[in-house]
């Protein structure tokens, strides 16, 4: 399998596979012909750099067609691609620098300085500063087009980070499969299809940006429309109006918002909407319900498995039900109540994680012999029609605003603060984000709690880690409250204690 020789050398040339709308305002067609003239070139560039199946490709840029066709090159010549957020700061991609191992990077202008910056802190031994390519370059199309590779269901293919619990990201490994296994979803969740356009708002890096900002789309043969620009609310309902998008595909907390902070109306062209990531709430529903016509299909997946569950087109939408099972997928529930999947049903399920030290994972945990259930940490209820609902986490990660988000990473950018001797971070509910990340912090001696003291730790958290992971609510507490072992105890904080 080849997913740049199946899907994109195999469509019509002359068919529009991606319109660009760039920050200076312009727009561009591009058809699937020029995309995959570029991103062969770009594919020989990268093969004549010594690139070839396994490498690994890091990408650090925004949502510009340049991503996608570095994307695509790596899947011609089966490199290994890992698509970062520009959210990222020098710390978070120096980790990835250091679990990923790149032997090149493809980073535009922009984000050269946070990418030079992970650069210049210290490496482990044995780790060799990536190739970089900086673009806009228009060498990177200079060389000629390479064959198609073959390709194994479970040749790697795609690393991304998810977020810990108690440790740092953990690098998620995809195989080929990943990429031929979004027909499922797109099918019969995302229900794209030739004269479609598709508009996935999810920024380049996350695994959603990947599979649905152009993998499921082309895939059933629609176009895809990528916007290179931050969420704005009316500028969102503009679009969507003058670029005659017929799918829609956003974060729970963007459809809130808007239906917040803007005027909804119909759209003659918009047929589809759907959302993934956290629990969609009935009054949000309802409003976009009542101005457009159509209801917000929700859907569950997670890094490491891909899509899994949906509400496909014609179906009952039940208030804060993500859908049910995809075809072929078997899910469950557990004693406790997680849910629970058999992964060889899982057509999108990953190959493992990748060791601290880049290893490759030890087995293909998808034909695990043992059979042993995927647990995905997440407790759901069912009813009697199998329709599944959210209700938590079995663990302390934060979803606020879709992301997800480990307390480790956000109590570790604190504690490097000279003011903070201890900090514990948990999730306090939200109207728009859902959850928001809250932090208890022990001061040192000699440091006073306040308003500018709050600020200048969400500001230090800010500088050194990804922003979306901040604390936008900052307390002050003597101490901690603890297990006789030492361990901070969650749970009464989450309570209010």
């Amino acid at each position: 399998m080849n997913f740049a020789a199946e899907v994109v050398d195999a469509a019509p040339a002359d068919r529009v596979a991606l319109i660009e709308l760039a920050r200076d305002g312009s727009r561009t067609e591009h058809r699937f012909g020029d995309v995959a003239e570029r991103s062969g070139r770009l594919a020989g560039t990268l093969a004549n750099h010594g690139i070839g199946p396994g490498d690994v490709v890091l990408t650090l840029i925004g949502n510009r067609p340049v991503w996608v066709e570095t994307m695509v090159a790596c899947f011609r010549i089966g490199a290994v691609v890992l698509p970062c957020t520009e959210q990222l700061r020098a710390k978070d991609l120096r980790l990835r620098l250091d679990v990923a191992r790149p032997a090149l990077v493809v980073c535009d202008a922009r984000n050269r300085g946070a990418l030079d910056g992970a650069l210049a802190l210290p490496a482990p031994a044995g780790v060799q500063p990536p190739i970089v390519l900086t673009v806009p370059d228009p060498e990177i199309y200079a060389a000629d087009v390479p064959p198609a590779v073959d390709l194994a269901a479970d040749a790697p293919c795609l690393i991304t980070f998810t977020s810990g619990t108690s440790g740092e990201p953990k690098a998620v490994l995809h195989g080929q499969r990943y990429l031929s296994g979004q027909a499922v979803q797109s099918e019969h969740w995302l229900a794209a299809g030739t004269g479609d356009i598709v508009w996935c708002t999810a920024a380049s890096g996350w695994s959603k940006s990947a599979r649905n900002v152009f993998i499921a789309p082309w895939i059933r043969g629609a176009t895809t429309l990528l916007h290179d620009e931050r969420f704005d609310p009316q500028q969102r309902l503009e679009l969507l109006e003058r670029e005659r998008v017929t799918i829609l595909c956003m974060a729970p907390t963007e459809y809130r918002v808007i239906a917040k902070r803007a005027t909804l109306r119909a759209f003659p062209h918009l047929r589809g909407l759907v959302a993934a990531g956290e629990a969609l709430n009935p009054e949000v529903l309802h409003a976009w319900r009542a101005a457009t016509g159509l209801e917000i299909r929700d859907g569950y997946g997670q890094t490491e498995t891909g899509q899994m569950t949906g509400v496909p087109p014609g179906a009952e939408v039940r208030p804060g039900s993500m859908g049910r099972a995809l075809p072929g997928v078997r899910l469950w529930l557990g004693d406790d109540g997680e849910l629970l999947a058999d992964p060889a049903t899982v057509p999108t399920f990953f190959l493992g994680y990748l060791g601290a030290d880049g290893s490759l994972p030890a087995r293909d945990a998808a034909t695990d012999p043992s059979g042993t259930p995927w647990h995905t940490g997440d407790k759901v209820r069912q009813d009697d029609d199998g329709y599944l609902f959210f209700e938590g986490r079995t663990d302390d990660v934060i979803i606020s605003a879709g992301y997800r988000i480990g307390p480790f990473e956000v109590e570790s950018a604190l504690v490097a603060h000279p003011a903070v001797a201890e900090a514990a971070v948990v999730a306090a509910p939200d109207e728009e984000r859902g959850s928001v990340v809250r932090a208890v912090v022990v001061l040192r001696d000699g440091y006073r709690p306040g308003d500018a003291l709050a600020r200048e730790l969400q500001d230090h958290v800010k500088a050194q880690t990804a922003p979306y992971k901040y604390p936008r609510i900052v307390e002050f507490s003597a101490e901690l409250p603890k297990t006789t072992s030492g361990k901070i105890r969650r749970a009464l904080l989450r309570e209010g204690g």
